[in-house]
């Protein structure tokens, strides 16, 4: 079982750092999306510098990341008690760590939001809806994506333990939300400042940037 596991471990942090955001957004728009926006390889920013479609595309392949390695793990490792358990965690937390600390970007990535969710719909579809749920709820009403991520991811441990998870699984969905909340430091010092801008604000001023260059190419 340990050696599956981490050989299972292995291979879904090398499939988790695939940057998926910045290929879309360099085979699509020819430009480095590091350097656009936030610099934020994820489903955001990619939506926000190229447009809705592609963002998509990208949290469905940012998803994938942690859905992936987590399903084949559950189906062909021996369902060996907590051991299976711990491996489910060891490899959604692999999957995680590859799209946070790539391989393939100097060990810098995306804030993991989308792989996250791949990871818990995997694991605990109910607590995935209601924590999405959540998510949607708090963007409806403070029109934060950050903020909304942050409180979404720390729901989940509570979420796994009242839907009945094992300690492992509450505990890997734990250190999960805490690593998501580190790469959204900055965040977090923008809402404490006021600085933060709103999900609103962004749209309004890439499509305003939008409407300059098409003016501008006329």
């Amino acid at each position: 079982m340990m050696l599956q596991t981490f050989i299972f471990a292995i291979a879904a942090y090398l499939f988790g750092s695939i940057p998926f955001g910045k290929l879309i957004a360099r085979k699509v728009a020819h430009i480095d999306i590091t350097q656009k926006g936030s610099g934020n390889i994820g489903a955001t920013n990619v939506a926000r510098e190229l447009s809705i479609k592609w963002g998509i595309l990208t949290l469905v392949l940012d998803m994938l990341k942690g859905f992936v390695p987590v399903v084949l793990f559950a189906c062909l490792a021996p369902k060996a008690g907590i051991g299976h358990e711990i491996g489910l965690s060891v490899v959604g937390l692999s999957a995680l760590s590859g799209h946070q600390f790539s391989i393939f970007l100097k060990f810098r990535g995306g804030k993991g939001v989308g792989t996250a969710l791949g990871i818990y719909l995997a694991i605990s579809p109910l607590s995935c809806l209601v924590a999405l749920m959540l998510f949607i709820l708090i963007v409806y009403i403070w029109d934060f994506v950050s903020l909304a991520s942050m409180i979404s991811a720390f729901s989940m441990p509570l979420l796994f333990a009242i839907f009945g998870k094992t300690p492992p699984l509450v505990i890997g969905a734990l250190i999960a939300a805490a690593l998501i909340c580190l790469k959204h430091k900055e965040n977090i010092q923008r809402l404490l400042k006021g600085d933060e801008r709103k999900w609103s604000e962004r749209n309004i001023q890439a499509n305003n940037s939008s409407s300059l260059s098409s003016s501008s190419s006329e």
